[in-house]
């Protein structure tokens, strides 16, 4: 009677090492989670730079110079709206604006070139400003 009762139930370090095994897959998983999540943003912020830049030389290619704001894109159709910062969640870039052209100095400057305004640093070690 004895063999048979100690044979149905579980052993404290039974327990112990079961709920091991499942903290270690929780946290494992947590780590993916947020590297998963990390990775959505910087696919989004460099689709979202690669469309606004694509439309600023489109922008220049049609107009033979660059526009006043990414304002200016939206108004005129190139863009639908100006995309708001996927780390920052707001629509403020670091925008660069254009050098002088030397044949024509009485040529306003325009958007250039645009870059994020987060702070950190990607997971490919390259800072969200560079991007």
């Amino acid at each position: 009677m004895r063999r048979l009762r100690r044979e149905h139930g579980w052993t404290l370090i039974e327990l112990m090492i079961v709920m091991v095994i499942i903290v270690i897959l929780a946290s494992i998983g947590l780590v993916q989670y947020g590297h998963s999540v990390t990775r959505a943003k910087e696919a989004t912020l460099a689709e979202d730079l690669f469309r606004m830049r694509d439309a600023l030389d489109q922008y220049y290619a049609d107009k033979n110079k660059y526009p006043a704001s990414l304002e200016v894109l939206v108004e005129e159709k190139y863009l639908r709206d100006v995309p708001p910062d996927p780390f920052t969640q707001t629509t403020s870039w670091d925008i660069t604006m254009s050098e002088p052209e030397p044949g024509n100095p009485s040529a306003e400057p325009g958007v250039y070139n645009v870059h994020s305004t987060a702070e950190g640093t990607g997971l490919n070690g390259k800072p969200y400003t560079e991007w």
